[in-house]
């Protein structure tokens, strides 16, 4: 029987609250995985894909920036955003992507842009698209 906890959870919703046997996000320092037993610990979130396994069937979710927290075998990713992989708009993720990387162009003369923001979304849209690839 699985014993290790996954909530996926962003401001909206929970998108994922089950039992499962694996799972691997994407980490501030990488990729990660985390089985039962696993140490505690945290990590930052960095857009891209999370997957777990429950009963031999492996899901998909894009997530966007956040925390997860491992503790006693449960894990908590708490995320800006996250969609089922097969619910993302390439064509809406591309179309951000070219805003991103216009955004980022034109902050080169001038000083309003809010350049960190730029480079987030160019992130994330470059994560959605890698994601679905």
């Amino acid at each position: 029987m699985t014993s290790l906890y996954l909530d996926v959870v962003t401001p909206e919703k929970v998108m994922v609250s089950k039992e499962v046997d694996s799972v691997v996000a994407p980490g501030s320092l990488g990729e990660f995985g985390v089985l039962e037993g696993h140490m505690s610990f945290l990590s930052g979130i960095e857009p891209g894909e999370l997957r777990y396994t429950s009963y031999d069937e492996t899901e998909h979710v894009f997530v966007s920036g956040g925390f997860a927290e491992v503790s006693e075998n449960k894990i908590s990713i708490l995320v800006d955003a996250a969609e089922e992989m097969h619910n993302i708009d390439v064509k809406r993720a591309q179309k951000a992507l070219e805003r991103a990387r216009k955004r980022i162009e034109e902050s080169r003369n001038t000083e309003t842009l809010d350049l960190p923001r730029a480079e987030a979304a160019l992130k994330r849209a470059n994560a959605r698209i890698a994601a679905v690839g």
